[in-house]
Formats: C-alpha cells, structure tokens, sequence
C-alpha cells in the first residue's frame, strides 16, 4: 500500500505497462489533478487514486485496467 502524500507534484504517471500517462499537477482529495500539458485539449484530466497501483521511486504506476482519461499521454508522440 502507498500513502498518497508520497505523490508530488512533477511526477511522473504510467500506466501498468509503463508507458507515460501524464504529469501530477496535485493531489486533489482522493484523485490526482494531471497537467494540461500532456493532454491533447490542454485541460486538466483526474486520475483517481484508487486507480494506482504503487509509487516507484518518481513514479506513479497505475493499475492494471486503470480508467485513463481520453487524449493522456505525451503530446510530441500523439501528432
């Protein structure tokens, strides 16, 4: 189990396979508030922390199956 204090912000979102989701903005009560700079319509997006798996190291690795926003994920690789 993690402590949810652990999360930063600036760090780094991946899915279970561990490919980038997106940037932790802030914790905002029990989900995660994403930068609108990984996201294709430069909105903020919320991942919910029950959705997490673990904290590795700078990392917050979600579940398997995790609801992940539509449009997350690195910008530069998207166009």
């Amino acid at each position: 189990m993690f402590e949810k204090i652990r999360i930063k912000e600036h760090m780094e979102i991946a899915d279970a396979s561990g490919q980038h989701v997106g940037t932790v903005d802030e914790v905002d009560g029990d989900n995660i508030k994403l930068t609108k700079s990984d996201s294709m319509d430069d909105m903020h997006h919320f991942i919910a922390m029950s959705d997490v798996e673990k904290i590795d190291e700078n990392r917050v690795v979600l579940k398997q199956g995790a609801r992940i926003p539509e449009g997350l994920g690195n910008k530069a690789s998207a166009s």
